[in-house]
């Protein structure tokens, strides 16, 4: 059955979360895509999400050289969320780490898990 961007289930928005994960199963970042960025991630294996603040694509690491590349793209059950499995070049977070979940709630306190790498 040939995959239609259009068949998964998007926001009053028109977007749905996207979680990217290396191929060794760490979560690397939770960013939003469209229609759209879906199937230009699927035409060019470059991952192609939708920037909420800039109303504009945003294709991971075109200014940053932190670049993912798309090496499954999974639809989860309910078909309204999407888990990326990538091949990423560099820290996947803007805070220059490896992953944009580098803060842990233990004990009641804040603590951070990752440095910004140099």
């Amino acid at each position: 059955m040939a995959f239609d961007p259009a068949s998964l289930k998007y926001d009053t928005q028109g977007l749905i979360p996207a979680i990217a994960q290396s191929e060794s199963g760490e979560v690397l970042m939770m960013a939003w895509m469209n229609a759209a960025a879906v199937a230009r991630t699927l035409d060019t294996g470059r991952v192609t999400y939708w920037s909420r603040s800039r109303q504009a694509f945003w294709v991971k690491g075109e200014t940053s050289g932190h670049v993912q590349r798309l090496v499954d793209l999974r639809v989860d059950c309910d078909r309204d969320c999407l888990l990326l499995v990538v091949d990423q070049t560099g820290p996947a977070c803007h805070t220059n780490r490896r992953s944009c979940f580098y803060t842990a709630v233990r004990n009641g306190q804040e603590v951070e898990l990752l440095r910004p790498e140099e």
